[in-house]
């Protein structure tokens, strides 16, 4: 059993920052990739940055230069540092997880979402 558990999603600022983070727990063998999806209302859900567990990052080319994604190892736990936002940012954000577990094979897991919404 895995559970991804998000927070951080909040009411932002155009230009302010945000914080996200997401846990992961459970019968963990290997991280493959954790990284961060969202969906704004009306459209669909799309790949907002990536981390893999060889360390490369992928970004979507609108939060470039704008969003950072790290991880914390030792935690499982991945963030995502959103700073210079812009009301397009507004969406719930899911956290994604690629992972194999002791006992079983390739999982693709996701969290319950995280609510972001930049407004002045």
């Amino acid at each position: 059993q895995v559970q991804l558990v998000e927070s951080g999603g909040a009411l932002g600022q155009p230009g302010g920052s945000l914080r996200l983070s997401c846990a992961a727990s459970g019968n963990i063998r290997t991280v493959h990739a954790m990284g961060w999806y969202r969906q704004a209302p009306g459209k669909q859900r799309e790949l907002v940055a990536i981390l893999t567990g060889g360390g490369s990052t992928n970004y979507i080319d609108s939060v470039k230069g704008r969003f950072t994604i790290s991880r914390d190892n030792a935690k499982n736990t991945v963030y995502l540092q959103m700073n210079s936002l812009k009301p397009e940012d507004t969406g719930v954000y899911y956290c994604n997880a690629q992972l194999s577990l002791y006992g079983s094979g390739y999982g693709n897991y996701w969290g319950q979402g995280t609510q972001v919404t930049v407004s002045s």
